[in-house]
């Protein structure tokens, strides 16, 4: 083990002083990689990275990454719908859209994600996930673990370990995978777990199962050990040599043009913005001194803005100017709880200097955020 970050520390060093083309082309026909970085954004890129740039018709690749604490959404999804946003910004959770299509999935360095690059033309996910199973099991023969039809990997017949994804690009693909090793499955539940009512979205939906842990089957597992085996198998089965190379995904002598990758992937434009058009369609029980005031809201929203809004008020409970301020306000905005609370902060300057209209319109307001 010593001697394998020995050698994989020498590797990049040697490589960090050298044309990539060099760095690319040190193994004929395979190539195990890990990543140095616990950052969604950048495992993200350096997975763009490798599919634009290698030519995968010549080589294939494994690609061995760990996340700090990240909700993944599929390509297709809908964030308020898949995921707890708010928990999210209180917990410090990132929120991250890849570029490959599939559910949503929770990440933290008790997880570890595996891309498999190969050209289209040998693209097998089946193949892949046996591989993980049969890594699993060379390692602990007496885990009960098998792939399904639906590509995931169950523990015990009844626990999903692994879910699945794809990008198929026009010569090139990747599938990645996750592996639940030591996963925090309290926070995973809780922020998984969307509280957006009214909400309706042709996005595509994640499917709910029940997970397990492997280190809870087998404490005496590590992720270390698990990665090895994976990287044992795969060098095995395609006859490279076993030996897993470090990246840092924030080098640009070795991955020209990652910095802009990983930069995009961060954007509210990319994460929130690709959204598919949803509507959202709710009643606001707004309790106002002694009485239940019931506001029913109307939105539609097309690349994460808001792009028709109708909010339902009793009579006289606002000026008709101040409500139709906000609508006006609201529509073009992003759906987004920051943008809204300060496009409410200053329409409150020009509202008029009543203490009871002050009272009414930082009710309504809240509320309204609180819906995003």
């Amino acid at each position: 083990m010593v001697l394998r970050s020995l050698k994989s520390c020498l590797w990049l060093s040697c490589v960090l002083r050298t044309p990539k083309a060099c760095f690319w082309s040190t193994a004929s026909g395979g190539l195990i990689i890990q990543s140095v970085s616990n950052d969604v954004y950048q495992n993200l890129a350096v997975e763009d990275w490798i599919h634009d740039h290698m030519d995968l018709e010549k080589q294939h690749v494994l690609f061995l990454w760990r996340n700090s604490p990240a909700v993944v959404i599929g390509r297709h999804q809908n964030p308020w719908q898949e995921c707890n946003l708010r928990l999210l910004r209180q917990k410090n959770i990132k929120l991250a859209r890849r570029r490959s299509g599939g559910g949503t999935v929770y990440h933290d360095l008790g997880n570890i994600n595996l891309t498999f690059f190969t050209s289209r033309k040998k693209y097998e996910r089946m193949e892949n996930l046996k591989l993980v199973v049969k890594a699993l099991k060379a390692l602990r023969p007496q885990l009960d673990v098998h792939v399904t039809d639906r590509y995931d990997i169950l523990l015990d017949r009844q626990y999903k370990i692994s879910g699945t994804a794809a990008k198929l690009g026009r010569t090139s693909a990747y599938h990645h995978c996750t592996l639940l090793c030591n996963a925090d499955k309290f926070v995973l539940s809780s922020v998984l777990k969307s509280p957006y009512k009214g909400l309706k979205s042709n996005a595509t939906p994640s499917v709910p199962a029940l997970v397990k842990n492997l280190f809870e089957e087998d404490p005496s597992l590590t992720s270390e050990m698990l990665l090895d085996a994976i990287a044992e198998e795969y060098a095995m089965q395609h006859q490279i040599d076993h030996h897993i190379n470090l990246i840092n995904p924030a080098d640009e002598t070795l991955l020209p043009g990652i910095s802009n990758k990983t930069k995009e992937l961060q954007t509210w434009e990319w994460v929130y913005g690709k959204t598919p058009k949803f509507s959202v369609s709710t009643c606001l029980n707004m309790a106002y001194k002694d009485s239940v005031l019931d506001v029913k809201v109307n939105m539609d929203v097309k690349h994460g803005r808001i792009e028709v809004c109708n909010i339902d008020l009793p009579e006289q409970w606002l000026p008709p100017g101040l409500y139709s301020e906000l609508v006006k306000s609201l529509t073009g905005s992003k759906f987004c709880p920051n943008e809204t609370t300060t496009l409410v902060t200053t329409l409150l300057g020009v509202c008029p200097q009543d203490h009871e209209l002050h009272s009414r319109w930082s009710l309504l307001c809240e509320n309204m955020v609180m819906l995003m």
